[in-house]
C-alpha cells in the first residue's frame, strides 16, 4: 500500500496535449526543414507513440503502482472539432478527449490543471506529444515524486520541460499576475523553477528527455 494510506486513494490523471497532425497546422519548425506533409506524418507517429506509452503507464497505475484503480488517460486536443476529436481519441485508445482551449501555452496548461482538479483528480501529469524517448516508467516516476512534493518537472534538453506534474490543490508557478513566461525559449525551465521558489515550492526533476522540434532531431528517432 502506498504511503498515502488506505483511507485516501488518489485519483490520477495523465493529460497529453496534442495538436491534430494536419499539414501546415502542426510542427512548423520541423515543416520548415522537411515540408508540411512529412512533418504532419511525423507528428501523427509521435502522437501514437506517446499515447501508447501513456496508455501502458496508466494501465500499470491502475493495477497497483500507487494503489490507484481510478487512473485516467485524457487527450487534450487542439486544431480539431469535438466530434472528430472524439473519433481520433477512440482510435488512439484514450479514456476521454477534451479541448485545449485558446490562449498561450501557460493558459492552456493551467486550464487542464484546473479542469482535472475540478473533476476530482488530485495527482495530475501533463505532457506533450513530441517525445520519441518517452518510457512508461517516466510517468510512474512522476506520480511517485508527487507523493512527497507538490510539483514535479521533466526537464527537456532544449531548456524547457517535457512534463509537469501537480498535486492538487496548489497554486500554479507558471501562470498568473506578474508572470511573463518566455515559452519556446531555453529559459523556460529556469524561469519556472525560479517562480516556483517564490511560492516556496520544491520541485524535483525527472530524467531529461529530448523532444522533437527540428529536422536535426530526427536523427535520434528511427
Amino acid at each position: 500500500m502506498s504511503s498515502l494510506g488506505a483511507s485516501r486513494i488518489p485519483r490520477l490523471q495523465v493529460v497529453v496535449l496534442c495538436r491534430w497532425p494536419a499539414p501546415a497546422r502542426c510542427k512548423s519548425r520541423l515543416a520548415a526543414g522537411i515540408g508540411p506533409q512529412r512533418a504532419a506524418t511525423v507528428q501523427a507517429r509521435l502522437a501514437r507513440h506517446v499515447i501508447a506509452v501513456a496508455r501502458e503507464s496508466v494501465n500499470r497505475l491502475g493495477v497497483g503502482l500507487l494503489d490507484a484503480p481510478n487512473a485516467e488517460l485524457v487527450l487534450a486536443v487542439d486544431g480539431l472539432g469535438s466530434r472528430a476529436a472524439r473519433r481520433w481519441g477512440h482510435e488512439l485508445g484514450v479514456d476521454r478527449v477534451v479541448p485545449q482551449g485558446g490562449g498561450g501555452l501557460g493558459s492552456r496548461l493551467q486550464r487542464q490543471l484546473v479542469r482535472a482538479s475540478r473533476e476530482g483528480a488530485d495527482r495530475i501529469v501533463l505532457l506533450g506529444s513530441d517525445l520519441p524517448s518517452l518510457e512508461p516508467g517516466d510517468l510512474g516516476d512522476a506520480f511517485q515524486a508527487l507523493e512527497a512534493a507538490p510539483w514535479v518537472l521533466g526537464p527537456a534538453e532544449d531548456g524547457g520541460y517535457w512534463l509537469i506534474g501537480a498535486r492538487q490543490p496548489h497554486p500554479s508557478p507558471f501562470v498568473g499576475p506578474g508572470v511573463a513566461m518566455a515559452w519556446g525559449t531555453a529559459a523556460v525551465l529556469h524561469s519556472t523553477l525560479r517562480l516556483a521558489a517564490r511560492h516556496g515550492i520544491r520541485v524535483p526533476l525527472l530524467t531529461p528527455r529530448a523532444d522533437l522540434d527540428l529536422p536535426s532531431d530526427l536523427r535520434r528517432w528511427r
